[in-house]
């Protein structure tokens, strides 16, 4: 397995990717990186654990807008299960806030 660090938030992280995925993951990580440096003054100051949690929920919900607008069917339990992802996440930023990471 191959490992690539990225910057998030003027934070660096070494994940875990397949060989040959690093430049991907890279490209990945600058998309979300600008989208939460444009998110957090928008947000205040809540946060790191929050601030992902409110910029991966809006890009959920732009997913879930894509994906409906391509079929005009919507996606048959896509948002009980975006609920049940958010509660996680929710969970997760909690610790991680408890935890001070």
């Amino acid at each position: 397995m191959a490992q690539v660090t990225i910057s998030l938030n003027g934070r660096e992280y070494t994940v875990g990717c397949g060989a040959g995925e690093e430049a991907r993951i890279r490209e990945l990580a600058r998309g979300v990186d600008t989208r939460m440096r444009k998110f957090g003054p928008q947000a205040g100051q809540i946060g790191e654990a929050r601030l992902l949690v409110m910029m991966l929920l809006t890009m959920a919900d732009e997913l879930f807008e894509a994906r409906s607008g391509a079929n005009g069917q919507g996606l048959p339990g896509f948002a009980d299960g975006l609920t049940a992802l958010a509660k996680r996440i929710e969970t997760v930023a909690e610790r991680l806030e408890a935890a001070k990471i």
